[in-house]
């Protein structure tokens, strides 16, 4: 199995989840994971968003607000709707996958919240469409005042085994309180919480970076990437609260002590401009983590390598 640093598109095309993995914890901790938006105009409407993160030095690409039963991705034009996902990926030449929300519609709720569609939500019939359509992972997470609770997390980790089956790639966590009260702060992820997941059949779990969510320090970080690892699992370290629209100098700094606290995978959100992170940023936050190297390899290569 090649280390995910070294992968071009072809070898992504023959890759199962758990290939992905494999090669993903070969690569040391230097892969970035960008969120992007397709539902909104593009950045550059002559691009989609994800083919300027891909641009930029994501290896891998997540797509957030994709509807699995509307399929949409502004600026892609495909035969039907139900082959973009798949014409996306040639495009960019990266594992491409999905956001889906376990909504708790029980739980107490901080502020209000939105209705989600039900292509959003994390269920049977959407998780089992997101493998239909060709994503090569799902991350089982919330947008902010959507209501994720982790619980209902814990419980749609099971579904997207039995959907994804045992070759599945599947990641869960939050990156913020997502509008339910008791689920914020240093206090979003516990132990237990984590064990609970790792329990359920996740492959990778997501914690916030540190000094993106409050309470989040390097040590604090560090000490849940430890108690994942010893669960066999896998840790990515997330920048979704907008501060992928911060100057570089922030960026560098949360990449920096993602490395030190043991990230496995950096990820960097949507919300820095509209629905993509500033692309300075992919590219900054890229170069910490591996240097130029590997950040302009990953930004020159063609998807017909």
């Amino acid at each position: 199995m090649k280390r995910l640093l070294d992968c071009s598109a072809s070898d992504f095309l023959k890759m199962s989840g758990q290939d992905l993995r494999q090669s993903i914890v070969a690569s040391e901790g230097r892969v970035i994971i960008s969120e992007v938006i397709g539902s909104f105009s593009p950045l550059y409407p002559a691009v989609t968003n994800a083919e300027m993160a891909a641009a930029f030095g994501a290896d891998m690409v997540l797509l957030n607000f994709f509807d699995v039963f509307n399929p949409e991705m502004q600026g892609l034009e495909a035969e039907s709707p139900e082959e973009i996902v798949i014409k996306l990926k040639q495009m960019i030449g990266r594992p491409v996958g999905l956001n889906l929300e376990p909504v708790d519609l029980s739980a107490k709720k901080l502020e209000e919240l939105q209705q989600l569609p039900e292509g959003r939500i994390a269920t049977k019939a959407s998780l089992e469409k997101a493998k239909e359509l060709g994503f090569d992972f799902v991350c089982l997470t919330g947008n902010p005042k959507t209501g994720v609770s982790n619980t209902e997390i814990t419980r749609a980790i099971e579904k997207a085994r039995a959907a994804f089956g045992p070759d599945g790639l599947i990641i869960a966590g939050k990156m913020h309180g997502a509008g339910v009260a008791g689920e914020t702060g240093s206090s979003m992820m516990t132990a237990e919480t984590l064990n609970s997941f790792v329990e359920a059949g996740a492959d990778i779990i997501l914690i916030p970076s540190p000094g993106t969510v409050p309470g989040f320090t390097v040590e604090k970080t560090g000490k849940l990437v430890d108690m994942v690892h010893e669960k066999g699992a896998l840790a990515i370290l997330t920048t979704g609260t907008s501060q992928e629209g911060a100057d570089e100098a922030t960026i560098k700094q949360i990449a920096l002590n993602s490395k030190m606290a043991g990230a496995d995978l950096y990820h960097i959100g949507d919300a820095g401009m509209h629905g993509i992170a500033i692309p300075q940023n992919i590219m900054s936050y890229s170069i910490v983590v591996r240097g130029q190297r590997h950040t302009f390899v990953r930004m020159a290569g063609s998807v017909l390598r």
